[in-house]
């Protein structure tokens, strides 16, 4: 997709953000762009002080993102591009987290995506100038730390899933790509995604302001728009990695090398 202008854009999570960055910065290059989240004031405040449209929706809800793609081809009658950016990330020991707490983070993380693809992918196939579906992960997918352990679980299988549906769509044809941006440190609200958690959750997990961690200070943190260049960058690129942090990737090399080092170790007859 060499052209953004005159697009129409589905952000999930565009509220705030990585999403509101991305939103940001589609509509800057032309787009039109539709913004949804779970809390109807924040999406129709930040779509009023963006120029983007705001539709309320829950993307744990299937039912909520079927009706939102219904809407979005009512009043625009197609869909270019969706970004499927809604995600919630506190922290908390693996040993702590209750069914509850997974079911919870899953929901929004990875079924939220799942949703997404449901309601959008059949109207992005059907466009005959094709498509773009961003997917938002995190670093955590490459380099998981300790405390994030269902946050990355997540990821990692929005990322699998994000694979396999670019090649599937390379396979038959389709003029519909894929990207995944697996972004590092970002200044964003995450740190209070506990605030839309149902009561019935547990207390397994918790907000983290990863800002104000130990070694925040050692690490470039990049604004949400910074996020949303890198977003249009990979989309007019037909791109499948958008990458935020080029530094990192000493120690990914240093991941890859030590499982180079296992299969060596363990070589087949």
């Amino acid at each position: 997709m060499t052209e953004i202008a005159g697009r129409i854009a589905v952000v999930t999570g565009g509220s705030s953000g990585i999403g509101r960055g991305i939103a940001e910065q589609l509509i800057d290059e032309g787009a039109t762009v539709v913004i949804t989240g779970f809390d109807r004031d924040r999406v129709e405040t930040t779509a009023a002080e963006i120029g983007a449209v705001g539709l309320a929706a829950n993307v744990a809800d299937p039912v909520a993102m079927a009706d939102l793609a219904a809407e979005v081809m009512q009043r625009f009658g197609r869909v270019d591009i969706l970004v499927n950016n809604a995600g919630v990330g506190p922290a908390g020991r693996m040993v702590d987290l209750t069914l509850e707490d997974w079911r919870w983070i899953t929901d929004v993380n990875y079924f939220g995506v799942v949703h997404g693809l449901l309601a959008f992918l059949p109207l992005l196939r059907a466009n005959p100038d094709g498509g773009h579906i961003v997917n938002t992960t995190s670093m955590a997918t490459f380099l998981p730390l300790p405390g994030l352990g269902a946050y990355t679980a997540t990821k990692s299988a929005v990322h699998g899933l994000s694979e396999v549906l670019a090649m599937e769509l390379a396979e038959e044809g389709s003029r519909v790509k894929v990207t995944v941006m697996p972004p590092g440190p970002v200044r964003t609200d995450i740190r209070s995604s506990t605030r839309n958690r149902p009561t019935a959750a547990g207390s397994g997990l918790a907000d983290v302001d990863l800002e104000s961690a130990e070694d925040a200070a050692t690490l470039r943190w990049i604004s949400p728009r910074e996020a949303g260049q890198v977003v249009t960058e990979a989309i007019r690129a037909d791109a499948f990695l958008a990458l935020t942090h080029p530094e990192w990737i000493g120690q990914i090399e240093e991941r890859f090398t030590q499982t180079r080092a296992q299969f060596e170790r363990y070589p087949v007859a």
